[in-house]
């Protein structure tokens, strides 16, 4: 890509050596196979209030602060501007962030937008990308608006849902043997012969979801939250929230970073366990190993970013909570009872919401915004079952 005065002092980088690259979006990771990051919007360039592109029903409204030169087309389907509902939980008052009013039907479109802008801009033809679902799916929806030809690799017990969805946007969806990350380790072979449009790898993609940490910040009159309480498999939406309100702090924007709470399914709970370990690796798994989980979305053993995500809730004064099966399908039925049609991993940060209020990280009074990642529509197996279990 052309320099420009937006994308000139912005480079790729790597958190753990400090090694820095051009700003390319062929590259997904360093030269040691480390994940790379995007070197912060700089505070000028982050959008005041007044400066943000208000007709634009869409996450590039901040597009000031995306790395694309403004010469390159937005590949859009209207992602981003997800209600922010109030509603009483488990005695408090919150915010809901409905992240499956994106197009897809989950919050991956903020990334994928911006990762797709990008590979359309730099001329790409044919992509690959692995995924439990959402991420797949999403990435097929843009592929298929960009012209670009997409290969989805998938667990083969993925939800049906999901991959019809991918299949409908003309993608090649694959199952691949094995679990989630048995699907990542295929999706490495072959991204050493094609341009590998990952989710969880590509730099670009948080670019995206920084977007959400914007978005809650207009929604709440120009102001942080106290705290954000999310789900996390690989870890993108707190990636996304560090990198959006850290940019935001920078710029003098906001006062302070919200604590980010972040809640994983206790069956499949790496990140949780590598946090209160006190650790900056992985730390060994329970015996007997990780378990299946409702929570398909999350169900990643090895996540590709854990120190940088452990970084993010330490940095935001965060914790993590490791939330049951039983307290994950309580809070569908629960959800789905005021309206609200969350799938199961969307719903563990609902049922985080009672654990971190009892640990007292959610004071009464203080500003809570969850976030409700994806649709039951996308599960309809697991919500099914967790339905009927009920009665």
């Amino acid at each position: 890509m052309d320099a420009s005065p937006r994308t000139e002092r912005r480079e790729l980088y790597d958190p753990r050596s400090a090694r820095r690259y051009p700003l390319d979006p062929l590259r997904w990771r360093g030269d040691d196979g480390s994940p790379l990051l995007v070197t912060p919007t700089q505070p000028a360039q982050v959008p005041a209030p007044a400066d943000i592109e208000t007709a634009d029903r869409s996450l590039w409204r901040y597009r000031a602060a995306l790395p694309l030169p403004p010469e390159a087309p937005a590949i859009s389907l209207g992602e981003g501007c997800t209600p922010l509902l109030r509603r009483r939980w488990a005695g408090l008052e919150v915010g809901f962030k409905l992240e499956w009013f994106n197009p897809s039907g989950s919050f991956k479109d903020r990334g994928s937008s911006v990762m797709i802008s990008a590979l359309a801009a730099h001329g790409v033809g044919a992509a690959l990308e692995d995924s439990s679902g959402n991420g797949g799916s999403s990435v097929a929806a843009y592929c298929a608006t960009a012209g670009i030809d997409a290969t989805i690799l998938v667990p083969e017990h993925t939800s049906p849902a999901k991959t019809l969805q991918a299949t409908a946007y003309g993608a090649r969806v694959t199952p691949v043997p094995g679990d989630r990350d048995a699907t990542a380790a295929e999706a490495l072979r072959r991204a050493e012969h094609t341009v590998y449009a990952s989710h969880n790898w590509h730099p670009y993609f948080l670019e995206g979801t920084k977007t959400l940490a914007y978005e809650i910040w207009e929604d709440l009159g120009f102001r942080a939250p106290d705290a954000v309480v999310t789900v996390a498999g690989a870890g993108s939406t707190v990636l996304g929230c560090d990198l959006g309100f850290g940019e935001l702090l920078a710029a003098g924007r906001i006062g302070a970073l919200p604590r980010l709470l972040v809640a994983q399914p206790a069956n499949c709970a790496p990140l949780h366990a590598a946090f209160h370990a006190g650790a900056e690796a992985p730390v060994p798994a329970p015996p007997g190993g990780w378990q299946p989980t409702a929570a398909e979305g999350t169900a990643i053993k090895e996540p590709v970013r854990l120190p940088e995500v452990l970084a993010a809730v330490r940095r935001s004064g965060g914790t993590m909570a490791a939330i049951p099966e039983e307290d994950i399908a309580s809070a569908v039925r629960r959800l789905a009872a005021t309206g609200l049609y969350a799938e199961p991993t969307s719903a563990t940060a609902a049922a985080a919401v009672e654990v971190f209020a009892a640990r007292g990280d959610l004071p009464p009074g203080g500003t809570t915004v969850v976030i409700l990642t994806g649709s039951a529509l996308k599960a309809p197996t697991a919500t099914a079952r967790i339905l009927e279990e009920a009665r």
